[in-house]
């Protein structure tokens, strides 16, 4: 017996019920990103391994899917190579390119390559897949899509309120209520100054990235094994565990960080964004939350992340502001600032909640059943006609039993079913089925059309 065929873990099929969901998603954001001025553009699935490496942190490379060279790819590997176990060297001689972890590296890519080809400051959006070597878990895969929108050659904190916004409409759009919440990196940088810990800028903001996942107790042990003094680690508490409001926390900080250049930067940023904020109709909540550290290397500035308040499950948007990035591809002096949307995760949330639109899930809309090549040549004109018409509209392939093509248009949960036989055609009309009720009326085509409009 054949062994039944499968696919990798962390990965998914979709079928054509769950693709309309997806769809549905993709439209729904594509729209907003439409009526604030982003224009689609898209880049290859895989990217030279020069162009992705060092971009994420020591723990995002990791993460990311390495391609063999094509053909012989243990040519250049050579005896002492394979003695000395060092994957970093021997990577260089087999691998040259890697599937893309997100779409903003790629992006910074993009906009160096065709600098001479675009106006600044430039808006693109971008939905397409990316992968991560992650372990498989609710929420998380190892291929999923993102959709992206940022800003390149801008440094106004209005393009970070303008992606504000447009978390507050899509979610709106969904029905999904949501915490949007920001921080600045620059004052994460402040407080590694104030506690006397500025070269453990990264990993005290990748340990306290995890604060809501593994607890206070955990982080404070992993920023010891990272070489952080009890001194230190209890100079952090007071952020760490800080309450109140917004513009309290902002106080708090700026006392914090008053001797820190760097903090003072963050504070500035920070109340010029909710100075900003203030003067929009945001409807969801907007939190300044300073455990928010977001793990990749390349934010600079503002950063956020969106988690839905009536499901347990991970972030849901995430994005912030890099100022280096393109520097990296020779090209200095571009501040760029992104969002990327968590489709699969958005997906999960909109199943969980049962947020699907009836209009979502539409498919075909009519269904001509077939009873024999008179019928069909009489059927295929009206077929085409209704298409036109812009109604989705089937017609069996096949003159098989009554009782089959029902039973179709049923597990197909069709909602008209037209049925034209010999009486039909003799009166130049079709006999349209609700599939709901039951109820039968014989219509003109053009009687048809009008119904669906």
């Amino acid at each position: 017996m054949a062994t039944k065929p499968s696919i990798p873990k962390g990965t998914r099929d979709f079928l054509p019920e769950e693709m309309e969901k997806r769809n549905y998603i993709f439209n729904t954001i594509k729209s907003v990103y439409a009526q604030y001025g982003f224009r689609p553009i898209e880049t290859p699935a895989m990217e030279n391994l020069s162009t992705l490496m060092g971009k994420y942190g020591e723990e995002g490379d990791k993460l990311l899917f390495k391609i063999l060279n094509s053909g012989d790819y243990l040519h250049d590997v050579t005896d002492e190579d394979w003695r000395e176990h060092n994957s970093n060297k021997m990577l260089k001689k087999l691998s040259e390119k890697g599937l893309r972890y997100d779409l903003t590296v790629p992006f910074a890519r993009f906009v160096v390559q065709y600098r001479d080809q675009i106006k600044f400051p430039f808006k693109r959006y971008q939905i397409q897949p990316v992968w991560r070597a992650d372990r498989p878990q609710k929420g998380r895969y190892r291929e999923f899509y993102q959709c992206d929108a940022d800003v390149v050659g801008s440094d106004s904190l209005v393009n970070e309120l303008e992606l504000i916004e447009i978390i507050d409409t899509v979610f709106s759009k969904f029905g999904i209520r949501v915490a949007v919440k920001i921080n600045n990196r620059k004052v994460l940088a402040g407080i590694a100054d104030m506690i006397g810990a500025p070269d453990k800028i990264v990993d005290i903001t990748v340990a306290i990235d995890k604060l809501d996942k593994i607890g206070l107790e955990a982080v404070n042990a992993e920023l010891l094994g990272k070489g952080l003094d009890d001194r230190q680690v209890a100079a952090l508490q007071p952020v760490l565990l800080m309450q109140g409001g917004n513009r309290e926390k902002l106080a708090a900080l700026s006392q914090i960080l008053q001797a820190s250049e760097m903090g003072v930067k963050g504070v500035a940023e920070l109340t010029e964004l909710l100075d900003l904020l203030d003067g929009a109709e945001i409807r969801n909540t907007v939190e300044l939350d300073l455990t928010l550290a977001r793990g990749l290397n390349y934010y600079t500035g503002t950063i956020l992340e969106v988690k839905a308040l009536d499901v347990q499950i991970g972030s849901i948007t995430g994005g912030g502001r890099y100022d280096n990035l393109t520097g990296i591809f020779g090209m200095e002096g571009v501040s760029g600032v992104g969002i990327s949307f968590g489709a699969d995760r958005i997906y999960d949330v909109l199943n969980q909640l049962d947020l699907y639109p009836k209009s979502a899930a539409m498919g075909t809309q009519i269904i001509f059943l077939n009873f024999g090549p008179a019928e069909l040549r009489y059927l295929l004109p009206l077929v085409r006609r209704v298409r036109e018409a812009g109604i989705a509209a089937e017609i069996y392939p096949d003159a098989v039993k009554f009782k089959k093509q029902m039973g179709y248009a049923n597990d197909r949960q069709i909602p008209y079913v037209a049925i034209v036989g010999e009486d039909e055609m003799a009166k130049g009309v079709v006999m349209l089925k609700d599939m709901a009720t039951g109820e039968q009326n014989p219509l003109t085509i053009d009687q048809l059309i009008a119904k669906f409009h």
